[in-house]
């Protein structure tokens, strides 16, 4: 499964650490991620809530875990669904 966590901190250092130990995970993101993060995921450098959606389709991610509340209220979920096949 190829998983995508959006965003930079100690929340989602977390986030992406517990994902990297799941055996189910076979390709990590993080947009825009840090340097701690970097050690466990490929960094995604995208902010821009319709640029990370359509990036996200086109690399066929499977899961997205939002950290902050930040690209939430930008609308992240809703440019998600709109962007991705769901099934």
């Amino acid at each position: 499964m190829k998983v995508l966590v959006v965003g930079s901190g100690g929340r989602d250092h977390a986030l992406v650490w517990k994902a990297a130990q799941s055996p189910l995970v076979s390709k990590l993101y993080a947009a825009p991620g840090n340097p701690g993060i970097a050690e466990l995921a490929e960094l995604v450098p995208i902010t821009h809530v319709r640029e990370l959606a359509e990036w996200a389709e086109r690399d066929a991610i499977d899961l997205v875990i939002v950290g902050p509340e930040a690209p939430l209220v930008k609308g992240l979920a809703d440019q998600l669904e709109r962007s991705l096949s769901w099934g």
